[in-house]
């Protein structure tokens, strides 16, 4: 039988008690006889795939594979992933590059098929960075069995780590955080964004994200949340007023306002 992350509590209260217990529960949960299989699996035939119709031949491997970006449900969709992996993306026209979600180009290149005359599934370290990848986004997808919100914020405290530190632009970072759905939903939540907001101009979000950022954290650069506590911060305004707005949605807009502006200070 399989461990199932325990998240008693909903909100920032929550978040505190799956942080306090985190390693724990993740060392349980990757000892599951299933996850284990599946990485031994991953880990001994992987390096003879060559090609990107050779990963999407083998459903297992595959799995795995789409499971680390967090693409697990295109699994079905062979054709469409095939293409993702052999366009690479070096090229500005390739398909991983005209997707919204932002993922599919680091899978694309994270796999390196249409990139590389050798792929990165002959290089030696490739199964360990990539079960490390699958093993952290299982445990993240359990958590959000439990709790959606849990998972959205485990997801932006790993994402946020690797992109704030990215070397490019502050604008191109911000760019990656509205083209990943859960990165966006984070920050949207935090800032008190509507609903509506992803509707409107890109350029206009982009001004809006980053002026509420630097209200919200003193500074409109996505590499503020390098700071864990930046992080926690961004994450407890997140909660509160996903709490919030959960607890009191049969009330009046006002009385909702007045609640977010109270709790989230």
């Amino acid at each position: 039988m399989s461990f199932s992350p325990i998240v008693p509590f909903s909100g920032y209260s929550g978040w505190a008690f799956l942080k306090r217990t985190m390693p724990a529960q993740k060392e349980a949960f990757q000892a599951a006889p299933t996850l284990a299989r599946d990485e031994d699996y991953f880990r001994a035939k992987i390096g003879s795939v060559k090609t990107a119709e050779a990963l999407v031949s083998d459903r297992r491997l595959l799995t795995v594979a789409l499971g680390a970006y967090g693409l697990e449900a295109d699994i079905d969709n062979r054709y469409f992933i095939k293409k993702v992996l052999e366009e690479g993306t070096l090229d500005s026209g390739a398909l991983a590059n005209r997707l919204a979600d932002k993922q599919y180009r680091a899978f694309s290149s994270g796999f390196g098929f249409g990139d590389y005359a050798i792929p990165s599934t002959q290089l030696s370290d490739f199964a360990d960075k990539t079960l490390e990848a699958y093993r952290a986004r299982q445990f993240e997808a359990a958590v959000g069995e439990k709790d959606e919100n849990m998972r959205l914020a485990l997801n932006a405290e790993r994402e946020l780590k690797t992109l704030s530190a990215r070397d490019v632009s502050n604008d191109t970072k911000w760019f990656t955080i509205m083209g990943s759905g859960p990165l966006r939903k984070v920050f949207e939540g935090a800032l008190g964004l509507p609903s509506r907001f992803s509707s409107i101009d890109l350029d206009q979000q982009l001004a809006t994200l980053k002026d509420k950022a630097s209200q919200s954290f003193g500074s409109a650069e996505v590499s503020q949340f390098s700071d864990l506590k930046k992080v926690d911060e961004l994450v407890r305004k997140f909660l509160v007023r996903s709490e919030a707005l959960a607890s009191f949605s049969a009330t009046s807009p006002g009385a909702i306002a007045l609640t977010l502006l109270q709790r989230a200070r």
